[in-house]
């Protein structure tokens, strides 16, 4: 195909491509870059579109890879990438107490909050807390992993209700 002929066949194109463009990126701006780079890269690549094909499909899958290989790049540039030691300030919290003391009596709140929930739902969810496995938990207590896994969900279920209960 001629380069006349494959500009003529994409200037045909250009308000299908447009309008697959905006249903791809809900946002006219990007579609008409998402429409200028598709072009951009059929052009370059037009000697590997083969006669006869279909040329409105080849193009669309050009401009669909496009638009993912753009998502996937922008999604990776959002991803903070400093030091941990410059993010430190970010794990401080207000709501912590600054006394060990404050810390211990809300620590032992909870542990008696654990305990009053039975060792039907406590143990298995203190097995979950210090990192053993579903399958592991339900081994030891000779129980369905399911029923473990509904037994833990459960405890948080009811720890979370009564530490919104203490907090209020």
């Amino acid at each position: 195909m001629s380069t006349t002929d494959f500009s003529n066949q994409l200037n045909n194109l250009e308000l299908f491509l447009f309008n697959f463009a905006l249903r791809l990126t809900h946002n006219k701006d990007k579609a008409k870059d998402l429409v200028q780079d598709t072009s951009l890269r059929a052009f370059r690549y037009r000697e590997k579109f083969q006669a006869g094909t279909n040329f409105k499909g080849w193009i669309a899958t050009i401009m669909r890879n496009t638009f993912i290989n753009n998502y996937r790049k922008e999604k990776r540039q959002r991803t903070v990438s400093e030091p941990v030691e410059d993010l430190a300030y970010g794990l401080e919290s207000k709501t912590i107490p600054s006394y060990a003391a404050e810390i211990n009596l809300r620590v032992e709140e909870i542990h008696r909050k654990i305990d009053k929930i039975g060792d039907l739902y406590a143990v298995p969810f203190l097995m979950h807390y210090r990192g053993y496995e579903y399958q592991e938990i339900a081994e030891h207590l000779d129980l369905p992993i399911g029923t473990v896994k509904s037994r833990i969900f459960t405890a948080r279920k009811k720890l979370k209700s009564a530490i919104n209960r203490m907090a209020s």
